[in-house]
């Protein structure tokens, strides 16, 4: 089982970290996972996008062609890697800053206004990336709950326990708002 990812958005949203927690939780699960991160020089409001894959195989390169997910945090994103979502995969659309629609026919669309969930469960749309990756999860039940908690614990808790517990309360929202979807 090979899951290549893509994750893009402004900088400062969040996508570099979101590709961490990924590779992280993968790792914890005793899964091969490598992270690609690319950003230009701005940071902070420049385009960044990264590549989380992992396997339970050795991972060759991960760079590919397509992708099984692609996870668009803002519309130059959308525009930019909706393309490379493979046939039958998985695109998640920051619908709360995206106005526009996929125009893909042949994936698994999701419209995720993680902002305003991040906002209502936090108070703030900083965990808006944590929401993208619990819908993610949801949708693509991959790796363990428990392992995506644990990754969170290792990224946050320098921060302390109301940022890591912020952070949990944010995935388990992202992944309450595709099962509200679905019902």
């Amino acid at each position: 089982m090979l899951e290549e990812n893509i994750i893009a958005g402004f900088g400062g949203q969040g996508v570099l970290s979101m590709g961490k927690l990924l590779a992280q939780a993968a790792m914890d699960e005793g899964l091969s996972a490598s992270w690609l991160p690319s950003y230009g020089p701005e940071m902070r409001g420049g385009t960044a996008n990264c590549i989380a894959c992992f396997s339970d195989d050795e991972i060759g390169a991960p760079l590919a062609a397509t992708y099984d997910v692609v996870i668009a945090m803002n519309q130059p994103s959308l525009e930019k890697f909706e393309s490379v979502t493979k046939p039958g995969g998985t695109l998640i659309v920051n619908s709360s800053i995206i106005p526009i629609k996929s125009t893909r026919s042949d994936v698994d669309v999701h419209y995720v206004e993680a902002n305003e969930i991040s906002e209502k469960v936090t108070g703030s749309a900083k965990s808006a990336n944590v929401v993208a990756l619990g819908a993610l999860h949801a949708i693509r039940p991959r790796l363990k709950t428990e392992s995506l908690e644990s990754a969170l614990k290792v990224a946050f808790g320098s921060k302390g326990d109301k940022v890591v517990n912020i952070n949990i309360k944010a995935l388990h929202a992202g992944i309450d708002s595709v099962k509200q979807a679905v019902s």
